[in-house]
C-alpha cells in the first residue's frame, strides 16, 4: 500500500509537472497562452490537455477476452490477454480532432489519463488541483524559464510504470 501511495501520490504528479514543463518549453506558443492568459479557465483546460497529450502512466489496462473477436483486423481468441494503453486512447482521432497536436485551449476533459469507469484513479481531484496551481503560478513567476541543456541530453524514464524524466535542468 505504501508503494502504491508513493507512486500514485508523488511520482505521477512530479513527473507530470516536469514533462509538462518540458513540453511547454518546446511549444512556446502554448506556454505563452497559458502564462499570459487572464482567463481563469485556461489553466484548467491546460491541465486536461496536458494529461491527455502526455498520459504518463504507460501500464495500460489489462483484460482477458471473454469470447472470440476481432480488434482492428486482428483476431483475438477467448482467453487471450489484452493490454489497452491509455496513451493510445488519448490519441484517437475519433475522440480528439488533430490528436497529435498540443492545444491547451482544447476541451479535453474526456481523456482517460486517470482510467475510466470503476477503474479510475481516486486521487485525480488532488492531482488536477496540484497541476492547476503549478500551471497558474510557475510560468508567471518565472517568465524566462528555459532549458539549461539541449533537449537531446535530457534523460527520459522508459523503465517504469510512470513515464517522465530523471531530471529537468532549467534556468531563468
Amino acid at each position: 500500500m505504501a508503494v502504491l501511495l508513493l507512486i500514485a501520490g508523488h511520482e505521477t504528479t512530479a513527473n507530470m509537472i516536469a514533462l509538462s514543463t518540458l513540453l511547454l518549453l518546446r511549444n512556446p506558443d502554448q506556454l505563452a497562452l497559458l502564462r499570459d492568459s487572464n482567463d481563469p479557465t485556461m489553466a484548467t483546460r491546460a491541465v486536461e490537455e496536458l494529461l491527455r497529450y502526455l498520459t504518463i502512466t504507460h501500464g495500460g489496462r489489462r483484460r482477458v477476452a471473454l469470447e472470440d473477436m476481432e480488434v482492428a483486423g486482428c483476431p483475438v481468441r477467448a482467453g487471450d490477454g489484452l493490454v489497452l494503453p491509455n496513451d493510445v486512447a488519448n490519441r484517437d482521432p475519433r475522440a480528439f480532432d488533430e490528436p497529435d497536436e498540443l492545444d491547451i485551449t482544447r476541451e479535453a476533459r474526456h481523456h482517460v489519463a486517470f482510467g475510466f469507469g470503476v477503474h479510475q484513479c481516486l486521487g485525480q481531484p488532488l492531482a488536477r488541483l496540484e497541476l492547476e496551481i503549478v500551471y497558474r503560478t510557475l510560468y508567471r513567476r518565472l517568465p524566462d524559464l528555459r532549458l539549461a541543456t539541449e533537449f537531446e541530453a535530457i534523460p527520459f524514464k522508459h523503465d517504469g510504470f510512470v513515464y517522465g524524466v530523471y531530471e529537468l535542468p532549467v534556468t531563468w
